[in-house]
């Protein structure tokens, strides 16, 4: 059977499998019905599955003769975030929600599957189905730790993300840096207690913070390429007990340090550090600082893109409809796959104004055009078959 009539025979079980997995969103590593789900329809399927890190579930499809291997990777967690879109699938779950499109994901890749499956005789090598936890924080790095890049070893992967930023029917990849590095940092200046009627018996870190907070922004501005972006956040500052007699000891402010450009991540994270030691000198305070990372750079592998937009294009059915403009300052942590093999990650757009599709990523009232998750899937399926009947990527 041709490949865009399987998949469009399969489309209402996809949808139906989106909307429960929507309908019942878990947290990261707290996915426990959602693997069961996953490793059950695998199964069924005929494709034998692992678990791994925790909640994650891998499942392995050999083709019928011997070959490279290929991961794909859909992210399973949900949100924090209580749902306002009054749908008949609404999230029976106050406090979390799919609010970012991981629900579709997790449905396309479950189709590809089994379309793939189907498909054995026309497969040489093997492809990995990596459905993975907690994708917020560290679930991709936990899963390679624990081995998902062994026994068969991974030689390229590919993902892709459901976008709220482009229109539906769009598909968009380019190579390249596309999705930032992230660094969260915690810093507290440490200063000198006192009253606040004898100023200059203390050290005010609230004063000396403000200092810095104004000092960093130069990294951006004045340090680095203007082609390359660069972002400083400051997201929390604490100090103090409320009384408006007391200068605190320390303040503690946290951010991040987001940059889309290669080599920038730890580049940024000295340049940060030099003004916040400088400042504080100046000031005779001290600090203490400490970085986490969120995610690394996300680039995307030449001939990867060159292979996922031609399997785009026979998606589509139009080539005006395969773009290569998004590039955003959000992580991701498919960017631990892209590290160590040739990857490549697209965005598929779900916008959709005529059905009031239009709210962003996070937002209580997001949702997804469902008319994307068949397209999702046949990309899927497309650059699978495409890599491994293909020599020298």
């Amino acid at each position: 059977m041709e490949i865009k009539q399987h998949i469009e025979n399969l489309t209402p079980e996809i949808i139906a499998m989106r909307r429960d997995f929507h309908q019942h969103p878990e947290l990261g590593f707290q996915e426990f019905r959602t693997r069961d789900q996953v490793k059950h329809f695998l199964t069924k399927t005929g494709i034998p599955v692992k678990e791994m890190a925790k909640t994650g579930v891998v499942g392995l499809l050999k083709g019928d003769r011997p070959g490279r291997t290929i991961l794909l990777r859909a992210d399973m967690d949900a949100l924090p975030v209580t749902e306002e879109t009054g749908l008949a699938w609404q999230s029976a779950k106050k406090g979390v929600m799919h609010a970012c499109g991981h629900d579709g994901h997790i449905a396309m890749l479950l189709g590809a599957a089994k379309v793939l499956s189907e498909l054995k005789s026309r497969i040489s090598g093997q492809i990995k189905f990596v459905f993975q936890p907690n994708e917020e924080d560290a679930g991709a790095w936990l899963m390679i730790k624990e081995g998902v890049m062994e026994n068969p070893p991974v030689d390229a992967a590919f993902g892709c993300h459901l976008w709220s930023q482009i229109d539906t029917g769009t598909i968009d990849i380019r190579p390249g840096p596309v999705m930032a590095a992230s660094h969260y940092f915690s810093l507290t200046i440490k200063g000198k207690g006192g009253h606040a009627g004898f100023a200059h018996e203390s050290i005010d870190p609230i004063f000396v913070s403000s200092a810095v907070i104004q000092a960093v922004q130069a990294v951006q501005s004045r340090e680095i390429n203007a082609l390359d972006p660069v972002v400083v956040m400051f997201t929390s500052a604490h100090a103090g007990t409320g009384s408006n007699t007391i200068v605190p000891d320390e303040m503690t402010l946290q951010g991040s340090l987001r940059v889309l450009y290669e080599g920038g991540e730890q580049d940024i994270r000295k340049r940060f550090e030099r003004i916040v030691a400088h400042t504080c000198h100046a000031h005779r305070a001290d600090y203490h600082l400490a970085f986490k990372v969120g995610n690394h750079l996300l680039s995307n592998d030449d001939a990867m893109v060159s292979l996922v937009r031609a399997a785009a294009r026979e998606v589509t059915d139009a080539p005006n409809r395969v773009t290569g403009t998004v590039r955003t300052m959000a992580g991701e942590d498919f960017s631990d796959f892209a590290t160590r093999v040739p990857a490549a990650f697209a965005f598929i757009g779900i916008k959709n104004t005529a059905k009031g599709i239009v709210f962003p990523h996070h937002h209580p009232k997001f949702d997804i055009d469902e008319a994307m998750l068949s397209k999702g899937t046949e990309l899927y399926v497309r650059t699978a078959l495409a890599y491994l009947a293909k020599a020298g990527i």
